[in-house]
């Protein structure tokens, strides 16, 4: 069975478009306004071997808060959806993923109880980079941990992120990024043994709660 989905997400802040296939080859098709977060998730697709497709517009007017968090709400609404009843795929995955000076590990459990630990260890210094037309795009990094909140409540997934050493909030970032997705990655195969089984003695685990 295809472990596809598609979810929309609209409100008067945000408008997503998010088409999710779990067992791709880590393509990504995206067209969203933030230069370092679409980096993120390209990172992330590679890594995951997941396929993403994104469309997304937000109140930037504003800030950046309200798109990075609803994209991480929607891309976790994706994999809950792609997951169905979650019969037969191994459930845990973790990582210990090395990027240069910074080191980072991620553990994700898909038990159907949503709860974040994060340890980011950001500075909150805004990164900069320049998109195509040249203008200055500041990125602000304490979007991250929200970001993976909203992944976590959407995806009903006990997810722990930590960063063990770094100095670059980009390589802290990019490693969060490539860690957690090979955790969910290991977390969401199949398991060749268990094909026709729910990893968990209750015989199911509990559907995630709709996110407003």
């Amino acid at each position: 069975m295809d472990r596809i989905a598609e979810v929309e997400r609209k409100t008067l802040e945000t408008e997503i478009f998010l088409r999710l296939n779990l067992d791709g080859s880590g393509g990504t098709k995206l067209d969203y306004p933030l230069g370092f977060l679409r980096h993120m998730v390209e990172t992330f697709a590679k890594h995951g071997l997941f396929d993403i497709e994104i469309r997304a517009r937000g109140d930037l007017c504003v800030d950046q808060h309200h798109l990075v968090e609803d994209t991480g709400i929607t891309l976790g609404q994706a994999f809950a959806k792609a997951l169905a009843d979650k019969k037969g795929i191994r459930r845990v995955g973790s990582c210990l993923y090395p990027m240069d000076e910074t080191l980072v590990r991620a553990a994700v459990d898909l038990s159907g109880r949503p709860y974040l630990c994060f340890d980011g260890a950001l500075s909150g210094i805004p990164l900069v980079s320049a998109e195509a037309d040249g203008r200055a795009a500041p990125f602000q990094t304490d979007t991250i941990a929200d970001f993976w909140q909203g992944f976590a409540g959407a995806a009903a997934c006990a997810l722990h992120i930590d960063v063990l050493r770094g100095r670059s909030d980009h390589h802290k970032i990019e490693a969060i990024f490539k860690a957690a997705a090979r955790a969910l990655r290991e977390a969401c195969e199949q398991d060749v043994r268990a094909r026709d089984a729910v990893p968990s003695t209750k015989g199911c685990l509990p559907p995630p709660v709709y996110l407003a």
